[in-house]
């Protein structure tokens, strides 16, 4: 079994491979979002009964911090937010890529090109703070943090998996460029 990794870089077959299963995951929890906690509305009482109005508050910010987190559309992007940290942290382990290297790579031509792993690796990084950012919010009370974090990490990794532009690796090239990411280590004296 060929290695996914070359001394020029990885396939770039796989971090596409693993967008698409992640686009799918993410579209779901759009879905839960959309139709969960984040975004409902609940009936308040107070002065607007006393007028003869009718007073809505967001589900979310009256549900207890446990009700917000079992919340499914949580459970899931949490369960996304811990893939995207998975691949920051050990990316030859994550699952997309080891299902990718064992399942379908062996069944595919071998690549024409290599891509330098850093930059899918810091998408990766965006991917779970953009998650992260929606959970945090979520936990917060915060109505439609939960879909829209995970609508914007769809947007991505939809790019990425069926057009083939990674948004966090473009950022991680034009940081790149200004010198911030990227740079080599000085050697050690």
């Amino acid at each position: 079994m060929s290695e996914l990794r070359s001394p020029a870089g990885i396939d770039p077959r796989g971090p596409r491979f693993a967008a698409g299963i992640t686009s799918v995951l993410l579209l779901i929890a759009v879905a839960l979002g959309l139709t969960g906690l984040s975004t409902a509305r609940t009936q308040t009482l107070g002065w607007a009964e006393y007028v003869g109005e009718t007073d809505a508050a967001w589900a979310v910010t009256a549900a207890s911090l446990a009700q917000r987190a079992l919340d499914p559309g949580f459970l899931l992007l949490l369960a996304i937010a811990l893939l995207f940290l998975w691949g920051v942290l050990s990316p030859r382990s994550a699952p997309w890529g080891v299902l990718f290297r064992r399942v379908v790579r062996p069944r595919l031509s071998p690549p024409t090109e290599w891509e330098d792993p850093r930059p899918p690796r810091f998408a990766q990084g965006v991917g779970l703070f953009v998650t992260g950012l929606g959970l945090l919010l979520h936990l917060a009370g915060v109505p439609w943090a939960l879909p829209a974090a995970a609508a914007a990490a769809f947007v991505a990794a939809f790019l990425n998996a069926f057009f083939g532009y990674c948004l966090g690796c473009q950022m991680y090239l034009l940081l790149q460029r200004a010198g911030i990411v990227g740079r080599e280590r000085p050697a050690a004296a």
